[in-house]
């Protein structure tokens, strides 16, 4: 059970209510609504990464799925699983992306990328080891990218675990590629 009431329809100002209208019925955002001056930024930020990434999606959701198993998010985890299926992952680079960046079946990207999250998050910067050969790989703007969405993941994270956000009764499809 959620550690505090989601928000209720009933309760949102006009803009509120047209904003969750456009929006997949999840309950995170029910729970984020009862801030909705939070609301619009935050979606803007995930709408940017999700649909306007220059991330390849799988490798975005490796990162993801990655931050969230890191942080023993359910609610994440399960969402992206799902969304990873959605654009192709299939069981076994799920599993690989749960082992960490050592897995068999990676790509070099998907373990360079595995490998930069878990640095990152374990030490807030990433080392040279890392870094150097991310940045070869990726570029900066992708390498930038990749950094904000392992940090945008980490809120996230942190967000649905300390308000225990449940996972919706039915699985919902937020339509992302």
């Amino acid at each position: 059970m959620a550690r505090i009431p989601y928000a209720s329809p009933e309760d949102f100002s006009p803009d509120t209510a047209k904003l969750m209208d456009q929006l997949a019925p999840l309950n995170i955002f029910a729970m984020l609504a009862t801030a909705p001056h939070l609301l619009r930024p935050f979606i803007g930020l995930g709408t940017a990464f999700l649909y306007k990434g220059e991330l390849d999606p799988v490798t975005r959701e490796c990162a993801i799925l990655r931050v969230g198993y890191l942080a023993n998010a359910t609610y994440e985890t399960t969402q992206h699983e799902k969304i990873g299926r959605d654009i192709g992952m299939d069981d076994a680079l799920i599993a690989a992306v749960k082992s960490g960046p050592g897995a068999s079946g990676l790509t070099d990207e998907q373990a360079l990328t595995l490998a930069f999250v878990d640095d990152i998050i374990a030490n807030v910067k990433a080392s040279p080891q890392t870094f150097d050969p991310a940045l070869s790989h990726f570029g900066a703007a992708r390498l930038q990218e990749l950094t904000l969405v392992t940090g945008y993941y980490m809120m996230v994270c942190r967000f649905l675990e300390t308000f225990e956000v449940e996972l919706e009764a039915a699985p919902v499809n937020v339509g992302i590629t």
